[in-house]
């Protein structure tokens, strides 16, 4: 077993900038912004500050008696200035003015509010079966969804890099993310943050990390094509996988003991981390670099997604360690997207139904069943915002608002009901999105299912990454 190169002690520089921002510390979700109106000066509106505002209702005005009445009085005194009208035009003027004046005074009409409705009408007093209550159903309210962080962590060194994948959220409930050279844990229950790595300069940055799902080994792929496997209870550097790929390892991916790692090379590799032999099956298709991977609920289908547009889907039962010319080859190549491919997230509840999104020049999510390679719908966001979108009707349901640059990086809590999204403004924000948590019912031990406890029926599309639920 070899050991990887790290150290536990940081550079000189990120000391530097760390005695300044500490990393994952809370900070204010709002911006401050200063008053446009000096505090040592009245404000003349002050005093209507609490007033109501009236609203016209334009159908009960006329605009022809409002012109006349605000022209009158000028028309007033230009005649006063000029000589005394004639007896026949001022009995003209006062003719005119008692037929658009109508008896009245005001130019605005305001209406009073609505008569309160009759006893009986639409409250289920009455006897008409069509009216009575037993037979109106209350419109269905739609639940709120706030539109602001309801934390945010500063997270100073986030490399602004959209095909690195730097945020994992493990079963545990502890969040991952690599600040620079530096993997940091955050656990969500007690909102404590620790180090588990730094390494060299001449080895960083960090290039990617992913939980497994037992969320206490954490594998983490660097800048030299090496992947270091952790146990996270005791900081123990467990193994590294080396000479997997040419250059970096910028996409991970669980399946059971199974870590998947895509590269800058264009490779993905299935590695059995139980063997010394590690890399057990190649599969090759991408030519540029590969920026997304993820493995269908059944561990069957591997999606991945690359710099070159491409979305591919293998099978892990077509995998060999000696393949022949048919073997290791895609099931599916899609090449709708026009931008990088990095957002890729299965449907929980149909195991063939697979969402994509591209980059900034494609700004689509697209829906792929992946039996049949048929695309089943394909939807222009028309923007890269962060966004919750309602499926199959892809109706936008919200509009998330916080991060002053793009969204980089996603993860989802274990319940399901958090969203963590870390940007280019070097920020970590959660968004309640999902609500409360709902009670797991208790499985049957005769049943049990490996890592059954673990919630996979809401996910998430976001900003220019989705995981899909559907956000973008």
């Amino acid at each position: 077993m070899d050991a990887g190169t790290y150290t536990s002690v940081s550079s000189e520089k990120m000391r530097s900038r760390m005695r300044y921002r500490a990393p994952l510390r809370e900070v204010g979700s709002t911006v401050f912004i200063p008053p446009l109106r000096s505090s040592s000066l009245p404000n003349p509106l002050s005093r209507q500050s609490s007033a109501d505002r009236f609203i016209p209702d334009r159908s009960a005005m006329d605009f022809d008696y409002a012109h006349y009445a605000l022209t009158e009085s000028r028309k007033e005194k230009e005649n006063n200035s000029s000589a005394t009208a004639s007896p026949s035009k001022e009995a003209y003027r006062k003719l005119l003015a008692e037929i658009l004046l109508n008896n009245r005074t005001r130019i605005l009409a305001f209406k009073s509010k609505p008569p309160t409705p009759i006893d009986g009408f639409l409250s289920g007093t009455t006897s008409d079966p069509l009216t009575s209550s037993s037979h109106l159903t209350k419109p269905k309210q739609r639940r709120y969804i706030s539109q602001t962080a309801e934390r945010t962590l500063d997270a100073p060194d986030l490399v602004d890099d959209y095909y690195l994948n730097l945020l994992d959220w493990g079963s545990s409930n502890v969040l991952s993310i690599a600040l620079g050279n530096t993997v940091y844990l955050w656990n969500a229950s007690n909102g404590s943050a620790s180090e588990l790595v730094t390494i060299d300069e001449d080895v960083g940055p960090v290039t990617s990390v992913s939980w497994a799902p037992d969320g206490q080994h954490i594998a983490v792929g660097l800048n030299i094509s090496h992947i270091q496997l952790w146990d996270s209870t005791n900081n123990r550097l467990l193994r590294t996988l080396k000479g997997v790929h040419r250059s970096r390892v910028g996409s991970l991916a669980w399946n059971k003991n199974i870590l998947t790692t895509g590269g800058m090379d264009g490779k993905i590799i299935n590695n059995d981390v139980r063997i010394r032999s590690h890399a057990i099956q190649t599969y090759q298709g991408h030519t540029q670099e590969v920026c997304g991977l993820k493995w269908s609920g059944s561990g069957q289908q591997l999606a991945s997604g690359g710099n070159d547009n491409l979305l591919h889907i293998w099978d892990l039962s077509m995998s060999s360690s000696t393949p022949s010319p048919n073997q290791n080859q895609y099931v599916h190549r899609f090449e709708d997207h026009m931008a990088a491919v990095k957002a890729l997230a299965w449907c929980p509840f149909q195991s063939n139904l697979l969402a994509s999104g591209g980059g900034g020049s494609d700004r689509c999510i697209k829906f792929w069943n992946t039996h049949t390679g048929a695309c089943l719908n394909s939807i222009d966001t028309r923007s890269q915002g962060f966004v919750l979108w309602k499926y199959p009707s892809m109706v936008k349901m919200a509009e998330l608002t916080g991060h002053t640059s793009r969204v980089l990086f996603m993860a989802q809590s274990p319940d399901g009901c958090t969203v963590a999204s870390a940007a280019g403004d070097e920020t970590l924000r959660f968004w309640n999105v999902f609500g409360t948590p709902e009670v797991a019912k208790p499985v049957p031990k005769g049943n049990s299912v490996p890592f059954s406890s673990y919630n996979h029926i809401r996910s998430m599309v976001g900003g220019c990454c989705i995981h899909l639920l559907a956000i973008l």
